[in-house]
């Protein structure tokens, strides 16, 4: 049987969970939609600007999204000059993101800010509670995947 005063911590800290996340991310994404993109196509440049060329297939996984968004996003950021398409040579059904040079330099400008940022959004929280919270968070992550409700 389930301690209810457990239980009741359990709803309060998804709550409290939840709450953070959406602040943070309304936060960090008017950050980025002022520099004129949406935060998928940010999440694209930086995976592919800190990882390297990627699988268009793998790219959606990676990042969280739906395989069928990945198409329309990846056509935004060529359409901007940020990224593009390049064939496998040794697969001919894979294709491959890649980061270009507007996209790198805009990066190379625009990712110390955004981590500045964070940063400082983050700032109220001593290093010695970041590192709980990290090894709160991956807990509940590897431990949440396990379980079926």
């Amino acid at each position: 049987m389930i301690d209810n005063k457990d239980l009741q911590q359990s709803l309060k800290l998804f709550v409290v969970l939840s709450k953070a996340y959406k602040t943070l991310n309304e936060r960090v994404n008017r950050f980025i939609q002022k520099e004129g993109l949406n935060p998928t196509e940010f999440a694209v440049l930086e995976l592919l600007y800190h990882k390297g060329d990627q699988p268009l297939q793998q790219i959606g996984e990676k990042i969280l999204i739906a395989s069928g968004s990945i198409t329309y996003v990846v056509d935004k950021l060529e359409k901007k000059g940020l990224m593009r398409r390049i064939a496998c040579p040794s697969d001919r059904r894979v294709t491959f993101g890649q980061i270009t040079e507007e996209g790198n330099a805009f990066m190379d400008k625009f990712f110390p800010e955004h981590a500045k940022r964070l940063h400082e959004l983050m700032s109220a929280v001593s290093e010695e509670d970041k590192e709980i919270a990290i090894e709160v968070m991956k807990h509940i992550g590897k431990t949440t995947v396990a379980k079926e409700l």
